[in-house]
């Protein structure tokens, strides 16, 4: 693995940020990343006021299977002959990419609003941990404990990666999750989009100055998908 990969895989077992900008012609954005099963009140507070996007959790392929959670777009589509409004609301594609990771939105039963940053972080948190453990279990497990733990909608969006992650779709979803794959965690990251003080996404180069500022790990898509290659191959 090049060097930055190992740098950012050790700083992801640490429980520490990492920076992932997907690519010159896709979103052009980067996120700030985490594992999942590192998230604290902190840590949401950070990317709430450091990034300032929308502060989303990857599903781990796995654990998304044996859960049967859909795609949003799925859901809106379904529900299209009850509301035919919805039939039109969903594009056929995005101008950045095929079709959105969006799964449904969650919070913790055990949380209140389920939107301040103790909320979240315990929401995502113990997601993580019963992913871990779907991937681990047969026999309906896992939906049974997620739904009596879980409610929606609620205040964390979860990202379905596609199945074959970087084989099949290059967006912030795979990318982060691949990486806390290859570091031997849960593979769910919690990533928020970098905005800038205009409003905008923040500019690669700002991003870069951030992360040297922090000592933190800038990695850019293609240096995440040939390590992935290397790693997966």
């Amino acid at each position: 693995m090049e060097n930055a990969v190992s740098r950012a895989i050790a700083d992801l077992r640490a429980g520490r940020f990492v920076l992932v900008y997907d690519g010159e012609g896709r979103e052009e954005e980067t996120d700030l990343a985490i594992a999942s099963e590192f998230v604290t009140p902190e840590g949401v507070r950070a990317m709430r006021k450091e990034a300032g996007g929308w502060i989303c959790t990857t599903v781990p392929p796995e654990a998304r299977d044996k859960l049967g959670l859909p795609y949003l777009a799925e859901v809106l589509q379904a529900s299209s002959a009850t509301y035919p409004i919805l039939r039109d609301l969903v594009p056929e594609a995005l101008p950045y990419d095929r079709r959105s990771a969006f799964s449904i939105t969650v919070s913790h039963r055990d949380t209140y609003t389920g939107v301040t940053d103790d909320d979240r972080a315990r929401t995502i948190a113990r997601f993580a941990e019963v992913a871990r453990e779907a991937m681990r279990r047969e026999n309906g497990w896992a939906r049974r404990v997620f739904v009596e733990e879980f409610r929606a909608p609620g205040h964390v969006a979860l990202l379905n990666p596609a199945g074959g992650l970087l084989g099949e779709r290059r967006g912030h979803t795979e990318l982060s999750t691949a990486l806390v794959s290859m570091a031997g965690l849960v593979p769910s990251a919690t990533i928020c989009e970098m905005l800038g003080d205009d409003g905008r996404a923040l500019r690669k180069s700002d991003a870069k100055a951030y992360a040297d500022a922090r000592n933190l790990v800038f990695l850019e898509g293609r240096e995440i998908l040939e390590a992935w290659r290397s790693w997966s191959g």
